[in-house]
């Protein structure tokens, strides 16, 4: 369960995740890690990384599957790297209606520690298709846009 790699951060993530096993996401953590969510709740240790996933993946997520898709590894140095990872999460609920599939990237920014490397900060970022940028409505509610359309020559 502890990473040999940096680029076995994401995988080893995804399998904690699938085996709804809060305490395997939070021991890929340093102590005061930060865990920033695709709305922008952030996490700012372990404990608080383990709390936040174990009850979602008890109720929100809790007949969700993530799969692993294409993984960038970028080393910063011998002891530090960020590794990129898109990932696909299925089964999501809300109030017992399953959602719709999900596309999100994954940024771990990591650091070596012995022969085993832990998150130092990570970053879920929903991914919308055909959208560059949100835009908060009159009423508050942010929806995605595209001007790549309107600027192109």
């Amino acid at each position: 369960m502890l990473a040999q790699k940096p680029e076995e951060i994401p995988q080893l993530f995804v399998d904690a995740w699938n085996a709804r096993r809060a305490d395997h996401i939070a021991a890929l953590f340093e102590e005061n890690a930060d865990f920033i969510n695709v709305v922008g709740i952030w996490w700012e240790n372990r404990n608080d990384i383990f709390k936040a996933h174990d009850y979602g993946l008890k109720v929100i997520f809790k007949d969700s599957k993530l799969l692993l898709g294409k993984i960038k590894l970028k080393p910063l140095g011998y002891d530090h790297a960020i590794v990129h990872a898109r990932m696909r999460l299925s089964g999501q609920t809300e109030q017992g209606t399953i959602a719709g599939l999900r596309q999100n990237l994954f940024i771990f920014v990591v650091r070596r520690h012995g022969d085993q490397w832990l998150c130092v900060s990570v970053q879920n970022t929903d991914i919308v298709a055909g959208a560059e940028t949100n835009i908060r409505d009159e009423n508050g509610k942010l929806r995605p846009a595209d001007y790549r359309g309107k600027w192109r020559n």
